[in-house]
């Protein structure tokens, strides 16, 4: 009976990290350039093992399961903003950097100019360039010959990630394209580390292919996640009405056992 208490346990416990997972990806449904996550089961051996008493691996602590990204691409988004970006490559990022100059890889290509004149992420991190972060204000302001006080600003961002200011280059984006996806940690919502396993090279400014005025949406498909969520509800609710019952059946068989 105690075998049963324990299958419907291990059964439920993936069931509670999928529910997790699906939770974060509707959350995120709407975030540019985030990236679903889903559940698979691991360690297969050792939770069988568990099964006939025999320790393993497979406890509350190391439970069989772990989530992976889903990288496929999102669809893509006009919006006519020349610091909306978008990347179509799969396997391409943009890089951006932290104040304390960590640098992240992300697919959200929605940006704003800084105080300072930088290309910067919702979230402060500067958008970095082949030879450093990409300053358009500078630029634009220190050369009469391509401004005056009632000139307007125009950016323009090729598809190859050349930014002119007023047809006066100002930079070019780098994209760092990443061979192993699955190495890559999600920190964020939309941002990546790279880890010692990862492979990655910058890819040249021939094969960059970029849409200003567009961004990636996030690759989630909202129907499916819930239908998904509604099943596993479902099922999560089947594991712990056998619970219930196996625990109401031991009751009354501890108390006829202490009879006997």
């Amino acid at each position: 009976m105690l075998k049963e208490f324990y299958t419907a346990a291990m059964g439920m416990l993936p069931q509670q990290t999928r529910l997790e997972v699906i939770a974060n990806n509707l959350s995120n449904a709407n975030t540019t350039g985030f990236k679903r996550s889903s559940v698979f089961e691991r360690s297969l051996i050792d939770a069988r093992a568990n099964f006939y008493e025999v320790p393993g691996d497979a406890e509350q602590e190391d439970p069989p399961h772990g989530s992976y990204i889903d990288f496929s691409q999102g669809s893509f988004e006009q919006t006519n903003n020349p610091l909306d970006v978008a990347i179509d490559r799969k396997n391409g990022f943009f890089v951006v950097q932290d104040p304390e100059g960590n640098e992240y890889l992300t697919k959200n290509g929605h940006f704003e100019l800084s105080p300072d004149g930088r290309i910067a992420s919702m979230d402060g991190k500067v958008l970095m360039g082949e030879n450093g972060p990409i300053i358009i204000r500078g630029d634009f302001f220190s050369d009469k010959e391509y401004t005056n006080d009632k000139t307007a600003m125009s950016i323009k961002i090729t598809e190859n990630g050349e930014v002119h200011v007023n047809e006066r280059p100002a930079g070019a984006i780098s994209v760092m394209e990443v061979e192993n996806l699955e190495s890559l940690e999600n920190v964020s919502n939309s941002d990546f580390i790279m880890t010692n396993n990862t492979i990655a090279k910058e890819v040249s400014r021939e094969d960059i292919l970029l849409r200003q005025g567009w961004l990636e949406n996030s690759n989630v498909d909202i129907v499916k996640e819930m239908v998904s969520m509604i099943e596993l509800q479902r099922m999560f609710e089947l594991g712990s009405k056998v619970i219930k019952t196996n625990d109401d059946t031991l009751e009354p068989s501890i108390r006829l056992g202490r009879f006997q």
